[in-house]
């Protein structure tokens, strides 16, 4: 059968005056107009293209990239605004469409959202929807404490970001562990730092572990006080502002890594600031 809003591997069947019919191994076929064709396409060629419905809902395919697929998530602009919703530019020559039954808050011209696209069961139409709660499952877990994940920020709440982690389940980031400006619809990476109860995902943008974190911490300090003739204008004292606006990373990071410094006797804390004793 056809995947619509997926990639498909189709057999090229027969050449037409408007493009090429592609099919599966059940029999079902597809146009792929002829502004998508390349030399190279030959009949009876497996070839991997994108099927989606045109502007009269019939199933078509194209070798475009688009910008997110069936069944996941992604950061995408609103070009149009009419009567019945929003339409986003997705990559692809039809934009995507959002009801308004689908939009959390009504989307403006030239703003971006992070939605979810779904197929319609009812009417077999590619929908996209900004109410993503319903389609992030935490309930079965794919990750553990520790992994590396993939995130899309969804929105920010009271107490951090709510992010999308690895296309499937629902994290967040505390406000007081971001030490870098993050933005809504941002893909990064991170780190699952803890699960909680109802299997809730605490996420964080720091590799956990003391030879992760601490010591790469350890030596920028020693790198920041060869650069500036063995003083660095914080101490153990400073505000954690002052920490993450000179070095983005949190104050428990910041002392662990001057405690390690001074155990190995390469430091001097003062007052005032952080003053070198090892050799240059």
């Amino acid at each position: 059968m056809l995947f619509i809003g997926k990639y498909n591997n189709l057999t090229i069947l027969r050449d037409t005056s408007v493009g090429f019919f592609l099919g599966d191994v059940e029999g079902e076929e597809v146009l792929l107009p002829n502004k998508y064709k390349t030399d190279d396409m030959q009949i009876d060629d497996v070839i991997r293209v994108f099927v989606y419905n045109d502007s009269e809902d019939r199933p078509v395919a194209t070798t475009e990239t688009p910008k997110i697929v069936r069944n996941e998530f992604a950061n995408l602009e609103v070009k149009d605004v009419s009567e019945h919703g929003a339409f986003l530019n997705w990559g692809l020559e039809k934009d995507l469409f959002v009801p308004f039954r689908e939009q959390s808050t009504p989307m403006e011209i030239g703003e971006w959202y992070v939605v979810f696209l779904y197929l319609d069961q009812k009417t077999s139409r590619l929908i996209a929807t900004t109410k993503l709660d319903r389609y992030l499952e935490n309930e079965r877990l794919l990750v553990k404490e520790g992994d590396e994940v993939d995130l899309i920020v969804w929105k920010k709440t009271d107490l951090g970001y709510n992010v999308v982690v690895n296309q499937f389940h629902k994290g967040l980031i505390y406000a007081n562990e971001v030490f870098k400006p993050i933005a809504i619809g941002e893909s990064l990476k991170g780190y699952v730092k803890k699960i909680r109860d109802e299997n809730r995902l605490d996420i964080s943008l720091e590799k956990q572990g003391y030879e992760n974190v601490v010591e790469p911490t350890a030596q920028r300090i020693l790198d920041d006080l060869k650069k500036n003739n063995g003083y660095l204008n914080l101490s153990d004292s400073s505000a954690p502002e002052d920490i993450n606006r000179q070095l983005g990373i949190s104050k428990k990071v910041f002392k662990k890594a001057i405690g390690g410094l001074y155990k190995q006797g390469l430091i001097r804390i003062a007052e005032d600031g952080i003053y070198s004793l090892g050799e240059d």
